[in-house]
């Protein structure tokens, strides 16, 4: 065993009786392919996690959903399902990856390591989905589910239906079908002690502007996003009403 495998074995905490699942978890196609020159796809691919972020991408769903279904008993399919796709999405997946520093225990080729592949989002999030089938292959569904609900802890607190909404993308989205560029979002004060901070952002677009506030700029963005949502909705509605 390497020291780097054994390292990320206790990071994960759990110990492999297959350490080569692990191995093949954390191996990103573009170093299978820069050093096995001459094999097959079919040989690359048994090297690469690819297909493990299919059996950890099944595996992550089952366990979210256990996850909120035990924790939100009282809620009905829609609001489950959209507190699943938040947690699941990559962002939150890369998220995760991040603070477990995942990225620097992947094998990746020069090419994407010239291009900060280590730090990309989406690598990231489809590493964490391997890892969590080496887990389960390993150790099958009750170490898989140990790990994902330790792993994702915070993250399963703090969902709820309204916070598992994304209003930034929804804005951009209907901006987009507007013609109009996607919105700007600018911190115009910081208020309160380093450990009690309040942030208020303004979201500007090509024809308004609204503002947020929240204990993280990631929050007080949100807020100013659904502010503008609204805008932008409730005008809708008004000049329907005028041309009726």
């Amino acid at each position: 065993m390497t020291p780097h495998l054994a390292t990320f074995e206790n990071l994960i905490g759990h110990k492999f009786g297959d350490l080569a699942l692990l191995e093949r978890a954390l191996t990103h196609r573009s170093w299978a392919f820069e050093n096995m020159p001459g094999e097959s796809d079919e040989n690359v691919r048994e090297i690469e996690n690819e297909s493990m972020e299919f059996v950890g991408d099944s595996v992550l769903g089952l366990v979210i959903a256990e996850q909120l279904y035990n924790a939100h008993p009282k809620d009905n399919e829609g609001a489950l399902t959209l507190m699943k796709h938040h947690l699941v999405s990559t962002a939150t997946l890369a998220r995760i990856a991040d603070k477990m520093s995942l990225g620097q225990y992947v094998r990746v080729g020069r090419g994407e390591e010239k291009t900060g592949g280590r730090k990309k989002q989406a690598l990231l999030a489809n590493t964490l989905e391997a890892v969590i089938a080496a887990v389960f292959l390993d150790g099958g569904y009750i170490s898989a589910r140990v790990f994902v609900a330790r792993i994702f802890a915070e993250e399963l607190r703090n969902a709820t239906p309204k916070n598992s909404i994304d209003y930034k993308t929804m804005l951009q989205e209907l901006l987009q079908s507007e013609k109009m560029a996607a919105p700007s979002y600018n911190v115009i004060s910081t208020e309160g002690p380093p450990h009690d901070r309040t942030f208020s952002v303004e979201a500007t677009w090509a024809t308004g502007k609204a503002h947020g506030r929240g204990n993280s700029i990631k929050a007080a963005e949100m807020m100013a996003a659904e502010e503008a949502l609204a805008m932008l909705n409730g005008n809708k509605t008004a000049k329907r009403g005028a041309s009726n």
